[in-house]
């Protein structure tokens, strides 16, 4: 009964849970930036490129036998750059995310209070003392 009390307190925390939810809408997150890639950014680039489809850019390492159902056998860098761009796509906004968060963190934090000033040296007592001395001589 401890082990289960123990995974339910571990469970129910706040972090867990928003690790959670970060997690779920990073999935969903991460489907859309792969369609933004693949449907909108990857048509355009391919069309200036003279109509080259990044996904069929591999280098043949060895034919395949369509009899057989054996394979080609490939380097698939179209689809690697498909995925680098993702990820850039992807860290660029977690980055915007957590900038925007850091700021709102900053705003709510109260200003911290100046710090007093030190307190002044020997050497500046002694000289104030002097020149008020030479002050009332003066007068």
């Amino acid at each position: 009964m401890a082990v289960v009390k123990e995974f339910k307190e571990f469970a129910l925390r706040g972090n867990v849970v928003d690790l959670a939810v970060g997690v779920i809408i990073g999935a969903a997150f991460g489907k859309i930036v792969t369609s933004l890639v693949t449907d909108i950014i990857m048509p355009p680039i391919g069309l200036a490129t003279g109509g080259v489809d990044f996904k069929d850019i591999k280098i043949l390492l060895k034919h395949g036998d369509a009899g057989k159902k054996i394979p080609d056998v490939s380097v698939n860098i179209g689809n690697f750059i498909n995925i680098t761009i993702e990820f850039l796509i992807i860290a660029f906004c977690v980055f915007l995310i957590v900038k925007a968060i850091n700021a709102l963190n900053r705003a709510s934090e109260p200003a911290p209070a100046p710090e007093p000033a030190p307190p002044p040296t020997k050497e500046e007592v002694l000289l104030t003392e002097i020149r008020d001395l030479l002050a009332t001589r003066k007068s």
